[in-house]
C-alpha cells in the first residue's frame, strides 16, 4: 500500500525536441529545506529521488511538466518481513 503524503514540488520543466526531451529546472533550497528526510545515501554518494509528471495543461512560461520527490518510503512491517525472510535464507539445510 502506497502511503499518501503531501507532494513537495520542487521545479518544472518543457518539452523539447518533438517531445524526446524534458528540460527542467531543480530548486536545490527546496529539496534541502522540504525534503532532508528523502536524501539517502549510497556507496558514500547522496542522492534523493525526483517524479517529473507531465502538467495537464501547459503554463503561461511554456512549462508542460513538473518536478516532485519521490516520497514513497516502504511501510515498516513490510521492510522487517524482508529482514526476517534474508535471515531464513542462511540456514544451511
Amino acid at each position: 500500500m502506497e502511503n499518501k503524503k503531501e507532494k513537495i514540488f520542487v521545479g518544472s520543466g518543457k518539452e523539447k525536441f518533438e517531445g524526446n526531451m524534458v528540460q527542467t529546472s531543480i530548486c536545490l533550497t527546496d529539496i534541502t529545506k522540504n525534503a532532508k528526510e528523502f536524501i539517502f545515501e549510497f556507496e558514500g554518494k547522496k542522492y534523493i529521488k525526483l517524479n517529473v509528471c507531465k502538467k495537464r495543461d501547459v503554463d503561461q512560461y511554456g512549462k508542460s511538466h513538473y518536478v516532485e520527490i519521490d516520497t514513497w518510503k516502504p511501510e515498516q512491517k513490510q521492510v522487517q518481513q524482508t529482514q526476517q525472510v534474508q535471515q531464513d535464507d542462511d540456514l544451511p539445510f
